[in-house]
């Protein structure tokens, strides 16, 4: 069995919203403990782990249901520059 993704200090994790495919969500992780991180902003969040990958998860919008889920596997450099609108 792998270990799971970690959140790691000072990287910028983001998604995508799932209404919304412009809005992009990111949070830059300025300290961590074995269950809570804390992001640059200063907002702290309970680290969860997803069922599908075994990869350690937050949601910096709360718990709905179409919250946005930003998991460790999220590493900024998927959505650094936005995609091309098509014609």
């Amino acid at each position: 069995m792998s270990t799971p993704n970690t959140f790691e200090v000072g990287t910028t994790y983001s998604t995508r919203s799932i209404c919304d495919h412009d809005c992009i969500i990111s949070v830059t992780i300025a300290s961590r403990t074995k269950c809570f991180v804390t992001t640059t902003d200063g907002k702290r969040f309970k680290v969860g782990t997803t069922y599908s990958t075994g990869s350690e998860s937050v949601m910096p919008w709360g718990s709905y249901s179409m919250a946005p889920m930003i998991t460790a596997d999220d590493a900024e450099n998927v959505y650094s520059s936005p995609l091309p609108l098509r014609s």
